[in-house]
């Protein structure tokens, strides 16, 4: 069974994740990928570099326990998420979620599903620095609030 988590430092070579997923069941009709990268303005201000932090262990579990509830409620046939930490340039690739399914809708729903559940529930902290040398911490935003209430699921981090 191939790993359905990967929390790492170093860069994901999208074409050869979606290639693994696909080579592993001949029941896969379809693959839906979503990719994020590192914005270069955030609120107005100009971002250098995004730093990512977690705690290992923790983070995996929290994601394994996502992956779980998507195959509850779709019909799925596999799943990935692969999130970077560390500190990432603008631009950079930040997290991959890949989906397949035998048929197309049920893989972009559960893509959906597990990236409105990684913005709001996973256990990451997220630090911008500004092209001046100066940093803040990225707070929990009402949109991805609200995203995830549409699937039933009120955010732990909601007032």
């Amino acid at each position: 069974m191939q790993a359905r988590v990967s929390i790492q430092t170093e860069d994901f070579d999208l074409g050869a994740e979606t290639a693994s997923l696909r080579s592993a069941d001949g029941g896969i009709g379809a693959i839906v990928a979503f990719v994020g990268t590192v914005r270069d303005a955030a609120d107005g201000r100009p971002v250098r570099l995004m730093e990512l932090e977690h705690y290992p262990g923790m983070t995996e579990a929290a994601i394994e326990a996502m992956i779980d509830q998507a195959f509850q409620r779709f019909e799925i046939r596999a799943a990935k998420v692969i999130h970077r930490v560390g500190p990432l340039a603008a631009r950079e690739q930040i997290v991959a979620v890949l989906v397949a399914s035998r048929h197309r809708g049920q893989a972009f729903q559960a893509c959906e599903f597990l990236m409105d559940y990684l913005k709001t529930q996973a256990p990451f902290w997220k630090k911008e620095h500004d092209a001046d040398g100066s940093a803040q911490w990225v707070d929990a935003r009402v949109a991805d609030d609200a995203a995830l209430a549409r699937w039933g699921i009120t955010a732990e981090n909601a007032a």
